[in-house]
């Protein structure tokens, strides 16, 4: 008899083991499965992301387009207190010239009188609260940054002629519409407001477009992208019945030298 309880005991005992080992190789199998789906759904997530068409076909991040470092991080809001303290003085400025009737002569000239008032009553007083005078600094800039600046300068000048040109030869008559069409809504915009009206507008909405286009990036895109294909559309049915029937300018086949 306890033969027999032994044998059956241990024949128990091997059921049971066979069954532990067959719940564990489905745990992991599961588990790889499941982490095998993972790992095949983190591709197809990319692969959706890399399919949005951008805005303006862009493929850099938003900061990287604004030409990155700290131009882009104040048009960014990366530092709110500089960002909102640049946009403050701004607003300061043309409310200054707008409403209380500044004048820039008068602006530098007041500016310059509280300024060296200033610095009079501290240079006295540096005596009598045991600080040192204030220091004015001195600027050193070497013929390199002119230079530089200069070639920069000339280059964007030539590439401003070779489009006026590209544009004035009627070669590509949609180009020539475009930019007729916003040279003209530009001078009734203009005939709105004045120049430092229209110059502070635009640093606004440069102020705060691009950080909400950041956050939003995504729906702005995709709504951009609709009303991208229904102008192409609305153009290829206005191309289709008046332009193709417009002669073409003297200068289609002809290269500029």
């Amino acid at each position: 008899m306890p033969e027999g309880t032994d044998e059956s005991g241990s024949h128990a005992e091997s059921i049971m083991e066979k069954i532990k080992e067959k719940i564990h190789g489905e745990d992991d199998s599961s588990s790889s499965s499941s982490s095998s789906d993972s790992e095949t759904e983190k591709p197809s997530l990319s692969a959706a992301k890399a399919k949005v068409n951008r805005l303006f076909g862009r493929q850099k991040p938003v900061h990287s387009v604004l030409g990155g470092g700290k131009p882009a991080d104040v048009l960014l809001w990366r530092n709110k207190q500089i960002s909102a303290g640049v946009l403050v003085g701004v607003t300061v400025i043309w409310l200054l010239f707008e409403w209380l009737g500044y004048h820039l002569l008068t602006l530098i000239c007041h500016s310059l009188v509280l300024s060296l008032s200033l610095l009079f009553l501290w240079s006295n007083a540096s005596a009598l609260i045991n600080k040192s005078p204030p220091k004015f600094p001195e600027i050193n800039l070497s013929e390199d940054v002119f230079v530089s600046i200069a070639v920069s300068l000339t280059y964007e000048l030539n590439c401003v002629f070779a489009t006026l040109r590209d544009v004035a030869s009627g070669r590509d008559l949609k180009k020539f519409l475009l930019v007729t069409a916003g040279l003209w809504v530009l001078s009734v915009v203009g005939s709105w407001c004045n120049f430092l009206t229209l110059f502070y507008i635009v640093f606004v909405i440069l102020h705060t477009v691009p950080v909400l286009y950041e956050k939003h990036e995504d729906k702005v895109d995709f709504f951009a992208e609709r009303a991208l294909g229904e102008a192409k559309k609305q153009y290829r049915v206005v191309d289709a019945k008046f332009l193709q029937k417009i002669p073409k300018g003297p200068f289609k086949d002809k290269k500029l030298h």
